[in-house]
């Protein structure tokens, strides 16, 4: 995957820091996750938060934030 500049890369996820959780957007799970999660209008990613719609990189995936909850969305 070409790097988007315009995408910010936020490094691995620190098990230390705060972590909205990530999902597949086809994983089954994702709805659990969604039902468990109360609609927050932000994610956070080490210990940052980031508005709901942000999308970022950690690595090679992409990541975009949805209502709390990281749903990775492949190269955009």
């Amino acid at each position: 995957m070409k790097p988007n500049r315009s995408i910010p890369q936020v490094g691995a996820p620190d098990p230390e820091l705060p972590n909205s959780p990530i999902a597949l957007e086809e994983d089954e799970e994702t709805d659990v996750l969604r039902q468990q999660l109360p609609g927050e209008p932000f994610c956070v990613f080490n210990g940052q938060e980031f508005p709901d719609d942000t999308v970022v990189a950690s690595g090679s995936r992409v990541l975009r934030c949805v209502h709390g909850l990281w749903v990775e969305s492949g190269d955009d």
